[in-house]
This record gives C-alpha cells, sequence and structure tokens, in this order.
C-alpha cells in the first residue's frame, strides 16, 4: 500500500481551499473502510469508521494491536454522543461542559451503534471530543464517528510530529495528515463513569485536581502506578506495555545528587559492556550527566514542556541507536503523574528507588 502524505493547517490559520480538499479526500478514504492518521491537540490519531467493525480491525492489524485493547471513539459535536451511548449520566454532561471540546475522554455504556470491534468486546465505549482544528473538521466530514488510538506501532512512544508517524505506519495506512507538531504530547485522560465514583483509568492533561474541581470524588485505578493486572483492560493503555523506545529504559528516583550519581555510574558501566547510553534529563542538572546521549526534556518548573517532550525525546533516542537509558523520575501529582505513569509502562516499570541516605553507587 501507498501511504499519501498531506500537509493541512501547517500554519494554525484558517483551512484554505487546499486545505479543504484533503480534508474531503480523507474522509472518503474513512468512510470506505480506509484509515487517515491525523494530529490532534494530544498525540496523532489512527482514524477508521468507528461504526464499522472492518475498519477496527483494519486499524488493529495496522498497529500490531491487541483486539482487547479498546479504541477511543471520536466526535465532532456533543450531540454526536447520543447515538453511542446507551444512557448519558449527568456527570457526564457536567464533565463535557467543562473541559470538551479537549483532551478527556468519558467512558460510558455503549449503544448498539457502536460494533464489539470497537471497543474491545465490551459492552462500554470511549468517547472523545477533540478541540484540533483539523480533527474536528474531518471527523464532521468523515460522518461523525472515528474509531482512533495513537498512530504508531503498538508498544512504541506516541507520534508527536507525522514523521513519527510516518515512521511507523508508512505503507500500512492510506493517508497521513502534517499538521504540524501537537500541542499537548500525551494521550487524553480517560474517565470511567459507568461505576458510582468516577475513576481515572488514564491520567493526563486533565488532572484528577482539576476533575475534582467539578467532581464531587473521583477515584484512580491502581494500575495507573502499578504493572498491569491480568484483568481485561476497559481503557487503551491499561493492560499492556507502551510508548517503550528500543533501548532499556531504567527510571532512577531519589534526592538529585543520588541521581546523578547513580546514572553516571551505571552508564559508565553499560559502556564497559558495549552498549550505547543515554539519559533524560531535566534542564536543571543536564550539564552533570556522562553518556554518550544526553537529552534535555524540559525544565522542572514546566510540567507542560516536559509532558509535550517526553514521546519525542524516546523516538530521538531510537534515532541514535541508544541501548541503555537512564531517565529521572517526576511527581506523582498533577501533571507529573501522567508524566510518570508513561515513563513507567516505557520502562516495563523498571524503577530504582534510592534514599536520601544512600550514595548513589
Amino acid at each position: 500500500m501507498e501511504t499519501k502524505l498531506v500537509q493541512i493547517g501547517i500554519d494554525g490559520g484558517a483551512f484554505t481551499c487546499e486545505d479543504e480538499a484533503y480534508l474531503r479526500q480523507a474522509a472518503e478514504i474513512i468512510k470506505k473502510g480506509g484509515l487517515v492518521a491525523f494530529p490532534t491537540e494530544t498525540v496523532y490519531g489512527l482514524g477508521g469508521d468507528a461504526l464499522n467493525p472492518d475498519s477496527s480491525r483494519k486499524i488493529y492489524a495496522a498497529k500490531g494491536r491487541p483486539s482487547d485493547n479498546p479504541l477511543i471513539v471520536h466526535i465532532s459535536s456533543f450531540e454526536d454522543i447520543r447515538k453511542i451511548v446507551r444512557e448519558l449520566p449527568e456527570t457526564a454532561v457536567k464533565i463535557a461542559d467543562t473541559f470538551w471540546p479537549g483532551p478527556l475522554t468519558m467512558i460510558l455504556p455503549k449503544s448498539r451503534a457502536v460494533p464489539r470491534e470497537t471497543t474491545g468486546g465490551l459492552d462500554t465505549v470511549a468517547v472523545r471530543f477533540p478541540s484540533h482544528p483539523v480533527a474536528r473538521k474531518l471527523i464532521e466530514y468523515s460522518g461523525g464517528y472515528i474509531a482512533a488510538p495513537s498512530a504508531n506501532a503498538s508498544g512504541r512512544p506516541s507520534p508527536t510530529l507525522a514523521r513519527y508517524v510516518a515512521e511507523d505506519m508508512d505503507g500500512r495506512i492510506d493517508m497521513i495528515i502534517d499538521g504540524g507538531e501537537v500541542g499537548i504530547g500525551l494521550e487524553s485522560t480517560i474517565v470511567d463513569l459507568t461505576e458510582e465514583t468516577p475513576r481515572i483509568l488514564r491520567p493526563g492533561y486533565v488532572t484528577r485536581e482539576m476533575l475534582d474541581g467539578t467532581l464531587e470524588k473521583t477515584d484512580i485505578d491502581v494500575t495507573i502506578i502499578k504493572p498491569d493486572s491480568g484483568q481485561a483492560p476497559k481503557a487503551p493503555g491499561m493492560k499492556y506495555r507502551h510508548y517503550a523506545p528500543r533501548g532499556r529504559l531504567t527510571i532512577v528516583e531519589g534526592p538529585p545528587e543520588q541521581v546523578i550519581a547513580y546514572i553516571n555510574r551505571h552508564a559508565e558501566e553499560d559502556r564497559g559492556k558495549g552498549e550505547k547510553t543515554g539519559v533524560i534529563g531535566t534542564t536543571e542538572v543536564l550539564e552533570q550527566y556522562q553518556a554518550d546521549v544526553v537529552k534535555c526534556i524540559g525544565n522542572r518548573e514546566a510540567e507542560e514542556d516536559i509532558a509535550r517532550n517526553l514521546f519525542s525525546v524516546l523516538r530521538e533516542l531510537d534515532g541514535e541507536k541508544v541501548e541503555s537509558i537512564y531517565s529521572e523520575s517526576f511527581s506523582s501529582k498533577g501533571l507529573g503523574q501522567a508524566i510518570m505513569n508513561r515513563l513507567l509502562k516505557a520502562a516495563g516499570h523498571r524503577i530504582v528507588r534510592l534514599s536520601a541516605d544512600e550514595n548513589g553507587t
């Protein structure tokens, strides 16, 4: 298959006539059962007709994704949700009023309109109303319902640029829409509304603290911070290893001096074994690391930059063929929780915790 690459709305202005033509062409591909990768405000998505079971099967095949890992259905207006859910609780309306369009996904009981191929065999459906103008227009032109996981091969870092989509999807899908770099860089927050208390199944830009400002109470699923259980995943990213670079990634947590000493010592040991080494570090201490490749993920005071840079840094380390990677850890609160969730998944939960009285050796 030849994958067509087009650029739309790169400058962030109004769509040109050429942009509109490409969007309608992409929409026709989706209507006919094909697949199109497109930008959202979080990461690039791999889109197919959410109401066509064959399209969902194609998405799983293109990604190499387990078929019990649910897909998120993207809509272009709030009213579109009524066709694909069996019931719409007041909680969902409150969340939508506050956070939609935007980087938040709700899990609700599905209607008969949504095939089980899209929901991973579940009786629930994950729904999101993105804010990115290219995504919204494509969804509208395609008929209103696009199933779209991240546009990467299963297990790899999610793409924040079209060229990263092409690395994994060229020759596997019909079209890639290049809309430039995404704004957030981490996938949407997922909230399960099928239980009495809303539960966060995947952290993202919309934090628990933000949700608590709208809802009376929210819970957090234990798999966010612990290794995956043997249960069937209710939302994307819960069960399987995700976001992983090709190199071996280890997270090191502790006082900064101990973290730096530990990483430098172990990077030196890995180099002695003939491995190319890499470090993911923050601006404040970046110059203190000693490795073959040192990547700056951002400033600790600017978590949004860290979130935006994470997947790109992992991809860059792959591009430089780094075999052994060490990363600093981050806060488990606010947006830091989402960053750590992705890092832990990428590392297969390989983390070293240093106490204040250790010397980092």
